[in-house]
């Protein structure tokens, strides 16, 4: 799974790993580097690495589940934040609450150390197209 996010520039810049198991739930890690803090003074992880982070790893099971289709595209994309990210390493899972012929509604979630406390979650809607070729 680690392929499909070699292809996103943006995946590749924040070093995200992917892992998939049996049943196809794609498990996200983005490994901690200093680059990701915003705020030195806390320090905290920078918001939008975070949400970046939610919504490559939505982008990325809809394509390992649908993956006929092109990349998704996103049609709305909505992030809540509940708690700072330390510098630690950041867990993300998404899950397909429905998927019908052109949007998929996926709902993820990022945490640390406890999947329990996440750090910040997503709901968003996107586009699936056939793919042309």
């Amino acid at each position: 799974m680690s392929a499909l996010l070699d292809t996103i520039p943006y995946a590749r810049f924040l070093g995200l790993v992917g892992e998939q198991d049996a049943k196809g739930q794609l498990r996200v890690t983005m490994p901690f580097q200093d680059r990701l803090i915003g705020d030195p003074l806390l320090p905290a992880l920078h918001g939008g690495s975070t949400a970046a982070m939610l919504e490559l790893t939505a982008v990325a099971q809809v394509a390992v589940l649908y993956p006929r289709l092109r990349l998704p595209r996103p049609i709305n994309v909505s992030v809540v934040y509940l708690r700072s990210g330390r510098p630690l390493d950041v867990v993300a899972e998404a899950t397909i609450n429905k998927a019908g012929r052109r949007v998929a509604h996926v709902v993820a979630q990022a945490w640390q150390e406890d999947p329990d406390q996440p750090i910040a979650t997503l709901s968003a809607h996107f586009l699936m197209d056939e793919d042309a070729s």
